[in-house]
């Protein structure tokens, strides 16, 4: 089983939850909500400041993943997104975990964004009506 630890508080993060639980049939993952009440002193080997900056999983080996590297094996585990692996591959891994911290580090503005974007064209907010 692949244990994955996640930004309850983010709303694509919670969004990317909800696909996983949908996709994982087999109970191949264990969610966990850094920001819930269960206590990570379960888990010593994960700070929660360390998995609030970046995506943390724990393998069936014990291993934590990180970032990316946790972001494929979870999907790999639900069967889904195999091309995902293709960000693993020497060269595009330094690009890609470059551009994962970008997005990790601004996940709640982006998320601020999108979901105001959304309301204006579904609310028509702003428009003017003479």
């Amino acid at each position: 089983m692949l244990t994955l630890f996640y930004d309850g508080n983010c709303p694509l993060c919670t969004a990317e939850i909800r696909k996983l639980k949908g996709y994982d049939q087999c109970g191949a993952l264990a969610l966990v909500d850094i920001n819930s009440d269960e206590d990570l002193s379960r888990y010593p080997m994960i700070d929660y400041h360390a998995a609030n900056a970046t995506l943390h999983a724990i393998d069936e080996n014990g291993r934590v993943l990180l970032g990316l590297d946790a972001n494929v094996a979870v999907w790999r585990a639900v069967g889904k997104y195999p091309w995902l692996r293709v960000l693993r591959r020497p060269l595009i891994r330094i690009v890609a975990d470059c551009c994962y911290r970008i997005f990790a580090n601004n996940r709640h503005r982006i998320a601020g964004w999108l979901s105001a974007r959304s309301c204006k064209e579904q609310c028509h907010v702003g428009e003017r009506h003479d």
